[in-house]
């Protein structure tokens, strides 16, 4: 059965997560819906990883293996084709060899999270930013976040829900940067904790905000303890941005 390599990208707001479910709206479940339609039987759709309610996606990856060989922009067509009116599209499709798994072969994980610094409600940015209204000191932020990278138990940033055998995560780099309005996170590691991200950028807020100072993050951090842990950013803001192989 020939496999491909879809790139993705999605609005999450109208899906319950990437997973599908049973009795809700699911990524997963719209693309294996479409993928059914192309391929006339069943079709297993495995992700790169599973985004939250509300996550968004620019560059998710997911792998497909279908009953009939067909191009891989004949694939990208007719499962966009498919997946109408959802808000949902293959951006790129490859063919890959049998050894390709979207999850098992991953090496890299990229994140975004967008805040929209501004005391004006979001208009074209809502649901895609989290606006927060207080002045930001996005060099403060980052300064904390570098305490974070490097391999730690990450209890203090992990939802209790999390499904993960260990806390103990490794996080290859984050920043802090400041684009306008906009102040953008940035991370990327192999994996990441149930709400990791979003735990950790709330947190970073808290500094930005000048409630805390640059070295409580790392406190809370070595705490491993999830009461320490600020407030959780919301979902909105946060984007799947690109998986590495």
């Amino acid at each position: 059965m020939p496999r491909y390599k879809l790139t993705i990208e999605y609005d999450g707001r109208p899906f319950a997560g990437w997973q599908r479910q049973a009795d809700q709206p699911s990524v997963q479940g719209a693309l294996e819906d479409a993928c059914a339609k192309l391929d006339g039987a069943p079709v297993a759709v495995y992700g790169a990883g599973r985004t939250d309610a509300r996550v968004h996606a620019t560059g998710q990856v997911a792998h497909i293996n279908l009953q009939k060989p067909r191009t891989a922009d004949k694939v990208m067509d007719a499962v966009n084709y498919h997946l109408q009116p959802n808000p949902i599209a293959i951006i790129a499709s490859e063919t890959v060899d049998d050894e390709f798994h979207a999850r098992f072969s991953a090496r890299e994980r990229h994140y975004l999270y967008r805040i929209s610094n501004r005391r004006a409600p979001l208009t074209l940015d809502a649901g895609f930013s989290w606006r927060v209204g207080a002045d930001l000191d996005h060099e403060a932020m980052h300064a904390a976040a570098q305490a974070l990278v490097g391999t730690h138990d990450f209890t203090t940033f992990r939802d209790s829900q999390c499904q993960a055998e260990s806390p103990v995560k490794s996080l290859n780099a984050i920043s802090v940067t400041r684009l306008g309005e906009e102040v953008h996170v940035r991370c990327r590691a192999l994996s990441f904790l149930h709400r990791q991200v979003r735990s950790m950028v709330g947190t970073l807020v808290e500094v930005g905000r000048g409630k805390e100072d640059v070295r409580w993050v790392g406190k809370v951090l070595a705490a491993a303890d999830r009461t320490q842990c600020g407030p959780v950013a919301p979902p909105d803001g946060l984007h799947l941005t690109r998986v590495d192989y």
